[in-house]
C-alpha cells in the first residue's frame, strides 16, 4: 500500500522567503494566488530531507552544502514542460520560408556560410529537432554550418532531449511523411534520427545567469516561447536584453504567440511577414546587419 506525500502548511512568511529565493536564482515568479503551487510542489522535498516547516526548507536552499543541486533538482517540479513537435505552425513557416531565405541572401552575400540559432526553454527537445528538420529540408543551406543550441533550467527534460526518445503526445502536428522521414521506431516510441539529432546541442543554462549567457556567444536567431511568461515585468527585461546582446545585428527573437514585448523594452523591431509578426534586432550598420 502506497500512502500520499502529506502536504506541509506554509506560512506567509515562509511562502515570501521562498518566493524571492526562487526568483533571485532563476526569474520565475510566484504571486501571492499561487502560494498553493510552491505549497503543494515542494511538500515532498520537506519529506524527503526530513524536513519539519518550510523555513527549515528554506534555511537548507540558503546554508546547506548540497543547496545548489536542491535549487536545481526543484526547478524540475517549478517549471511546466508542455511541448510538441511542429508547434505554432504558423510561425514555423514564417521561420522557414521567409526569415531563413533572408539570412541565406545576407550570409551569403559576405561569404558567411554558419548559422547559429538557440532554443532558449527547449524543454524536452521537441522545439529544437524541429528547428533542425525544418533546416535539413532546405537545399540552399547545403555545405552550410548549422548549429542549433538547445538550453533548460531543468535537467530531468534536458534527459529527455538527449535521448531524443517521444511517445504519442509530442506528435499532435506532425505529419506521417515528417514521422517517417525524421524519425525511426523504437519500440511503442520514435527516436529522432542521427541526422537530425546531429546538427542540435543541449545544455543546462539558466537564463539569470550571466557568465554562462556570455559563453554562449553570438547567435543569428533565439527562439524563446512560452517562457518569459512565467517571469515578472523586471525579470522579463532583464532576459529579453539579454537576448538582445547575444544576437548579431539583424537577427531575430520568435517568442510565443501570447507573449510580446509590449511595455517590456524597445530594443527590437516588429516585422510584419507574411505568415507571421518576428522580432528583429534593428541592424546599426545596414539592412541585413552584421550577421
Amino acid at each position: 500500500m502506497t500512502f500520499p506525500v502529506p502536504v506541509h502548511r506554509m506560512s506567509d512568511d515562509e511562502f515570501h522567503l521562498l518566493r524571492d529565493c526562487i526568483y533571485a536564482h532563476c526569474g520565475i515568479y510566484f504571486d501571492r494566488d499561487s502560494k498553493y503551487i510552491l505549497e503543494k510542489r515542494l511538500s515532498h522535498r520537506l519529506t524527503d530531507l526530513n524536513l519539519h516547516t518550510f523555513y527549515d526548507y528554506y534555511h537548507f536552499l540558503k546554508y546547506n552544502r548540497n543547496k545548489e543541486q536542491e535549487i536545481m533538482d526543484i526547478m524540475d517540479v517549478l517549471t511546466t514542460n508542455e511541448t510538441y513537435f511542429f508547434r505554432e505552425s504558423f510561425q514555423l513557416k514564417a521561420f522557414s520560408d521567409e526569415i531563413i531565405p533572408e539570412l541565406i541572401k545576407i550570409k551569403s552575400a559576405r561569404g558567411n556560410r554558419t548559422l547559429r540559432i538557440w532554443s532558449a526553454g527547449c524543454s524536452s527537445g521537441e522545439e529544437p529537432y524541429t528547428i533542425a528538420m525544418l533546416l535539413s529540408t532546405i537545399p540552399e543551406l547545403s555545405g552550410w554550418k548549422i548549429e542549433i543550441i538547445g538550453t533548460d533550467i531543468s535537467q530531468k527534460v534536458l534527459q529527455h532531449a538527449r535521448r531524443a526518445v517521444y511517445g504519442k503526445s509530442s506528435f499532435r502536428a506532425t505529419e506521417d511523411v515528417d514521422l517517417r522521414r525524421f524519425f525511426h521506431q523504437q519500440d511503442d516510441c520514435y527516436k529522432v534520427n542521427d541526422s537530425i539529432r546531429e546538427l542540435v546541442t543541449i545544455s543546462h543554462l539558466n537564463l539569470f545567469d550571466t557568465h554562462h549567457l556570455t559563453m554562449l556567444g553570438k547567435v543569428d536567431l533565439i527562439f524563446c516561447r512560452n517562457v518569459i511568461i512565467y517571469f515578472d515585468q523586471a525579470a522579463k527585461k532583464r532576459v529579453i536584453e539579454s537576448f538582445h546582446s547575444a544576437l548579431y545585428d539583424g537577427g531575430f527573437l520568435l517568442l510565443g504567440h501570447s507573449e510580446s514585448l509590449m511595455n517590456i523594452t524597445t530594443l527590437f523591431s516588429l516585422r510584419h511577414f507574411k505568415n507571421d509578426m518576428i522580432y528583429q534586432k534593428p541592424d546599426r550598420f545596414s539592412a541585413g546587419g552584421t550577421l
